[in-house]
């Protein structure tokens, strides 16, 4: 596995784990053992269908076009500090993640469930299709499909993590430590990503 590929994994990691009704929602599943297989194939297949347009999309767009890549290059660097001062401020707050017991009810319903809070949130948008897509820009013809791989190795690895994992991980989620620990981490990765934007690399 080549640079791209980290790259893009822990940047698919650092967007995907955040507090959120998704991860609440997905974590209450599987703490249930309620539909969490179809859940999480759910979840991982939007992310990948939204990674790939803003890869694709993104790449196409920009491509051969300088003045176009210096917006999104400070844009997106702009954005990354943004989150990562973000998370760095719910990690110093001590945010945690609250994770209801209630059911999730039929299939049908959960799935319905989990498209309103994957396609109907416009974080998704901004996260997956235009900030991965910039950053992935960045880094040529083959390299941004590679990290855009590693983005969606990570949504994987996560959903699966939440959902099979829940009932081991649950205790931990709702304390506010675990929550400072990641999102400090996210913090890191995103103020990193954003110093290499404008560094042009």
């Amino acid at each position: 596995m080549n640079a791209d590929f980290w790259a893009g994994l822990a940047t698919g990691l650092a967007l995907i784990v955040a507090i959120g009704s998704q991860n609440a929602f997905v974590l209450r599943c599987g703490i249930r053992r309620e539909h969490v297989l179809p859940i999480v194939l759910f979840c991982a297949a939007s992310d990948a269908l939204l990674i790939a347009a803003g890869v694709g999309g993104a790449g196409a767009l920009l491509r051969g076009n300088a003045l176009l890549m210096d917006i999104t290059r400070y844009g997106g660097a702009l954005f990354l500090a943004s989150y990562g001062l973000m998370a760095a401020r719910r990690a110093f707050a001590g945010e945690h993640l609250h994770v209801e017991a209630q059911s999730s009810g039929s299939l049908g319903t959960a799935l319905a469930a989990c498209f309103a809070f994957t396609f109907l949130n416009p974080h998704v948008y901004l996260d997956t299709v235009v900030l991965l897509g910039t950053v992935a820009s960045q880094r040529g013809e083959a390299g941004r499909w590679i990290f855009g791989v590693g983005a969606m190795c990570g949504s994987v690895l996560w959903f699966a993590a939440l959902g099979f994992g829940a009932r081991l991980l649950a205790p931990w989620f709702e304390k506010a430590i675990a929550w400072r620990i990641l999102d400090s981490l996210i913090a890191v990765v995103m103020l990193t990503l954003a110093l290499s934007l404008l560094l042009g690399s």
